[in-house]
């Protein structure tokens, strides 16, 4: 309803958030409600040494400072499907992102590769992840210091450590993943692609942000009143 709202007003309607609410709720309208996370980790077999820099506080004073990611899964009529990401703090931008049919130590550094193209990091930026095998293998490790990234680990077992991946996923399964069946990868990939980059990043209101989606936000904008002046 919120966001609802906060579209509205960034168009320039002046109308409250409880008469939004309550025209939604007479129309019989209502927001899509994600399902319950799932843990999917499957933990590294060795023991990484590398703290816990984020702390659950997922802020950045500025972009391309703070990047979490994490893998989720996807059902298609062919088999399973592993969508990696990679999200900047500052913005909640999806910065960068991989799908494949595995989810091997590649897929996370392919979706790497393509936010650090993309957004050229001037100084080493500080990736957040779980300790799925992925992100501890000796792989990765090469990458992130050849790549000039500073690692940054939560706990085992714990899905709140990284929250911010975990909540990312919970909105693209309940407005992509789960409205339509997936016949194959090509066509997922193509979707994943226009959602993310179509509307997440640059038309989807982010509440964090003050309802701003994140390409305001990373403008330079402070309020969704600002866009209706």
């Amino acid at each position: 309803m919120r966001r609802t709202w906060a579209e509205l007003t960034a168009q320039g309607w002046r109308i409250s958030a409880k008469r939004v609410h309550r025209l939604m709720r007479v129309a019989g309208l209502q927001g899509r409600h994600p399902k319950a996370w799932k843990v999917t980790t499957v933990p590294g077999e060795e023991k990484v040494n590398a703290p816990d820099l984020i702390k659950r506080n997922f802020t950045a004073a500025e972009p391309n400072t703070a990047w979490c990611g994490d893998i989720t899964y996807i059902k298609t009529w062919d088999g399973w499907a592993y969508l990696a990401t990679v999200i900047d703090l500052h913005s909640r931008a999806l910065v960068g992102w991989a799908l494949d049919t595995h989810m091997r130590t590649s897929l996370v550094t392919d979706a790497l590769d393509m936010a650090i193209t993309r957004r050229q990091p001037p100084a080493p930026v500080i990736f957040h992840s779980d300790r799925g095998t992925q992100y501890t293998s000796n792989e990765f490790a090469t990458y992130w210091v050849n790549n000039k990234i500073i690692r940054s680990l939560g706990r085992t077992g714990t899905c709140y450590d990284n929250a911010v991946s975990e909540s990312f996923f919970a909105t693209y399964k309940k407005e992509l993943i789960h409205t339509k069946p997936w016949p194959d990868l090509k066509r997922l990939r193509r979707e994943t692609f226009l959602w993310i980059e179509g509307y997440y990043n640059t038309r989807r209101r982010h509440s964090t942000n003050g309802y701003l989606t994140p390409l305001e936000y990373e403008l330079g904008y402070k309020s969704i009143h600002e866009l209706a002046a």
